[in-house]
């Protein structure tokens, strides 16, 4: 019975979630980016046109589509376009070197790659190193721009007259293959379908209070899954307004909120404090904003005192998660910021979470055991990898690789990274990918790569050094030598140089006494 229907009929996808909010608020304003504005009647007609040009420049079904551009119209269009054609995109971090780039493109088996013109020249690069890269399409920026030569303008494929074709396309099928900075020094590739995506905008629609009203300012990276599944997609699936930026500075910012009167704003805690300290901030007119938003790390208790002074009619959530997920997990409500400081909430609508130990139990209060989830929002596993696929899923939960307490009312706490994770800044840094590049200098005998307490950063990337007897090395050579190979967010704010590094008996290395240790010095 179930195979007479016709699927298209009950099909929801990110693309029909555009189209369904075009039909219901055609001349609402949809996209503000620079000068360009689009109701959702136009973004969701260029999206259809942008789709059939994809399709005519060989993008097929199921293919796998890079974009390593900035913020934009233009990513915001081809993010839609590429759901609606049936490609799969696949985002870039584009602060990564172009080896760290490449290696994404050739485990991805990405043949199309987006870009911008100022990322133009590490796309290139990137694609030139064994990459299985054909072809390239040019995305608008912000700021005018022209067109890379050899590239495929997002214009000319958004003017394209000729149909789509039928895609025969399901809420099951894969939509993005995001790449994590996982623990090992290689990222893993999360394998998200339409319905995780879209389980996950309901969860924040509702638990994050996301509604048609908002005027929301998007200006945390679009590469990155927060920005654009838990803000930007969920806000386009209600029928929000959103003003787009490539340009998170507190200047920029500001203005912008201002300008147009923002209502809803998502930063991690460096950007919020970043505001805080402008001295434009006390001569903006910040009336406009309501809700504020946060995750990545944890926002210091006295920041959020300071916010509430300064922004009292801004009500905040924290939110956790992680790309797996698609990402949001759980949330930490406006109600509860100075009750429960530093805890991460309870699980989101569309999120079983629990906290266990080692044999899968559950926790007691206040013991430290791993937050593992259940939700449709996770990910089919891990790209090409069934081995961490398999590891991750063990016991028919997703392991989430986070320490964390739970309290007598359910509120989780992380309290430590089960696979040492560093978020610095917003961006997750994987530590052993650091140790490696270290260990390639030859007077290195041991190091350990931690995060430590910051006020700029939350977390800096801190790299304790055991130098080899007879070598000598100093912080700048480190310094120089990270920054010519890894991404500059990756590389440690701080070189610090010891005798020994503690281990316990077993010779495993203790870096929770690391951490204590020198976040007192």
């Amino acid at each position: 019975m179930p195979n007479s229907l016709h699927p298209v009929v009950r099909r929801q996808t990110i693309a029909d979630a555009l189209h369904r909010t075009a039909v219901r608020l055609p001349a609402k304003t949809a996209i503000v980016c620079g000068s360009t504005a689009w109701s959702y009647a136009e973004f969701d007609a260029l999206v259809s046109r942008l789709a059939a040009g994809l399709h005519h420049m060989g993008v097929g079904q199921g293919d796998k589509v890079a974009v390593l551009a900035r913020n934009s119209h233009g990513f915001a269009a081809l993010r839609f376009a590429l759901a609606r054609r049936g490609a799969v995109m696949g985002p870039i971090n584009f602060m990564l070197k172009a080896d760290e780039v490449a290696y994404i493109l050739r485990h991805a088996g990405a043949q199309t790659l987006a870009t911008d013109s100022g990322l133009a020249t590490l796309a290139r690069e990137a694609a030139a190193l064994d990459t299985q890269v054909q072809q390239f399409i040019w995305l608008p920026s912000e700021d005018p721009s022209e067109p890379v030569p050899g590239m495929r303008p997002f214009d000319a494929l958004a003017a394209c007259t000729q149909p789509l074709p039928d895609v025969t396309l399901g809420s099951f099928d894969l939509a993005q293959i995001v790449y994590t900075s996982g623990t090992e020094s290689t990222p893993k590739g999360a394998m998200l379908t339409h319905d995780a995506v879209l389980w996950q905008y309901v969860s924040c629609v509702i638990n994050a209070q996301i509604a048609e009203t908002d005027r929301s300012l998007h200006a945390l990276p679009l590469y990155h899954c927060a920005q654009l599944d838990v803000f930007f997609g969920p806000a386009i699936y209600i029928g929000s307004s959103n003003v787009i930026t490539s340009k998170p500075v507190p200047d920029n910012l500001l203005a912008l909120i201002e300008q147009h009167q923002i209502t809803s704003f998502f930063a991690p805690p460096t950007v919020w404090i970043a505001l805080l300290r402008s001295p434009l901030f006390d001569a903006t007119q910040l009336g406009s904003l309501a809700k504020g938003y946060y995750g990545a790390s944890i926002m210091p208790v006295e920041v959020l005192k300071e916010l509430a002074a300064r922004l009292p009619n801004v009500r905040l959530w924290n939110l956790y998660g992680q790309t797996e997920i698609a990402p949001l997990a759980t949330l930490l409500g406006p109600d509860d910021q100075l009750r429960k400081p530093g805890s991460c909430g309870k699980a989101v609508l569309n999120v079983e979470t629990r906290v266990v130990n080692d044999a899968m139990q559950d926790v007691a209060v206040g013991e430290v055991g791993e937050i593992v989830h259940r939700s449709p929002h996770l990910m089919l596993g891990y790209f090409n990898d069934p081995e961490r696929t398999a590891a991750s899923f063990e016991g028919d939960w997703f392991h989430s690789g986070d320490l964390a307490v739970i309290d007598d009312e359910g509120f989780i706490t992380v309290v430590d990274r089960k696979k040492d994770m560093i978020k610095t800044g917003g961006e997750n840094v994987a530590s052993r990918e650091v140790e490696e590049m270290i260990y390639r200098l030859g007077a290195v005998s041991e190091v350990a790569v931690i995060g430590l307490p910051d006020p700029k950063w939350v977390e800096a990337v801190t790299a304790v050094i055991v130098v080899k007897a007879g070598h000598a090395l100093s912080e700048a050579e480190v310094l120089a030598h990270c920054n010519q190979h890894m991404a500059h967010f990756k590389c440690p704010k701080r070189v610090v140089f010891a005798e020994t590094l503690p281990k316990n008996p077993s010779g495993k290395l203790l870096k929770r006494e690391l951490r204590l240790s020198h976040a007192m010095k």
